[in-house]
């Protein structure tokens, strides 16, 4: 009796018919596991709706808080950790203090902004 030939982690990964690995989801929508790499720690909080909350905000730096035992911390003075917060633009906010600058700001999704 022949034993099948065994695939490498380089093969199966490259293979778009390759079995997933075990505990990994099998491949669907957007998701690939070809494309899965070691989780270094990802939270993501949404209101579907489009509803600008504080609370959203909270909840995101609870996630980072308890992913500090991943690693998710800034260990090197020279250099960012990379984590961050994506929100909403409060327009209605910036448009009052632009306002009082003396200045008028564009419509909603016309700019952006970098801190």
């Amino acid at each position: 009796m022949q034993s099948s030939p065994s695939i490498s982690s380089e093969q199966s990964r490259l293979r778009p018919d390759a079995v997933s690995a075990p505990g990994l989801p099998p491949k669907q929508g957007l998701y690939d596991p070809r494309f899965e790499k070691d989780a270094c720690g990802v939270g993501f909080v949404v209101n579907i709706h489009g509803t600008k909350s504080h609370e959203i905000v909270e909840q995101g730096l609870t996630i980072l808080l308890n992913l500090d035992h991943r690693g998710a911390r800034g260990s090197e003075h020279n250099t960012g950790d990379g984590a961050g917060i994506l929100i909403q633009i409060p327009h209605k906010f910036f448009q009052r203090v632009s306002a009082e600058a003396g200045f008028a700001l564009p419509n909603p999704g016309e700019y952006g902004v970098g801190m």
